[in-house]
Parts: structure tokens; sequence; C-alpha cells
């Protein structure tokens, strides 16, 4: 059985709460990702997307100096490097994301994206059908 421990990058980027909305955006620049874990002395403690930052920063006209804190998500959907493939498409999925972190013993030991779960031929059908759910609109009303 293939696991996301096989797919997800390892060395990933993190910020922590309290450095600024610009500091992140300049790492997600630098390392080519459009989200960031947020660590606080090794415990993840939500996620900032390139989106994050602009509905939640610039779409409000604040500037790049506020804390990531004020901008990220908080409810932290992970996986565990030991999570099937398939496990990690329907996770990401049911929660409408395009990036998973994963967690061990408490700590982030990677992020697997949509695109990995895609590359490998074993979960071509479940990176499509997790892209599927995900490009769906909400349903609101």
């Amino acid at each position: 059985m293939n696991t996301i421990r096989e797919c997800m990058s390892q060395n990933v980027a993190t910020v922590s709460s309290n450095q600024t909305v610009k500091e992140a955006a300049a790492l997600m620049s630098q390392y080519n990702v459009g989200s960031i874990p947020v660590v606080d002395n090794g415990q993840i403690k939500g996620i900032i997307t390139d989106r994050d930052i602009t509905l939640r920063s610039t779409a409000q006209g604040q500037d790049g100096n506020i804390p990531v804190s004020s901008v990220m998500s908080s409810n932290i959907i992970s996986g565990s490097p030991d999570m099937s493939l398939e496990e990690a498409s329907q996770l990401m999925a049911q929660n409408q994301i395009r990036r998973l972190p994963v967690i061990e013993n408490n700590q982030i030991v990677g992020m697997v994206a949509l695109g990995d779960l895609s590359t490998n031929q074993m979960s071509d059908v479940a990176a499509g059908h997790a892209l599927s759910n995900i490009s769906q609109p909400n349903k609101t009303t």
C-alpha cells in the first residue's frame, strides 16, 4: 500500500503566528508554495495560504505588517505519514482543501498537495475524485 510518506514534501517552511503576512508571502515566493504551516513552539497552530493573504489581508486594505495569526486558518485538517494515498485524497475532498499538513508525534513532518497525489499512478482516480469535489462551489443558501 502506498502511503503519503512516500510522496509528501519533507522540507517544509514554517512561520510563527507573530511573524508578518509579508514575511509569510516572501517565504511562499521563495519556496514556490501556496501555503505555509503556522508553528509555535513546535506545535502546528494553523496554516496560511496565498488565498488567506489575498482575501483576509490585501482585499481588506491591510498592509503586510499584520501578524500571520490575524489571517491564518486555525481549523487544521491534517494527515499522518502512514495514511494511504486514497485516505488522504478522501480527507482532502471532504474538507475541500488542496494541501494537507502531515503530523507525527505532534510535529509537522511534511506536506502533501493534491498535485503530489496525482503524480502517483496508484492514486490518479482518488486524486481526480478529490479535485472534482474540491473544485465544486460551496452550496450556501
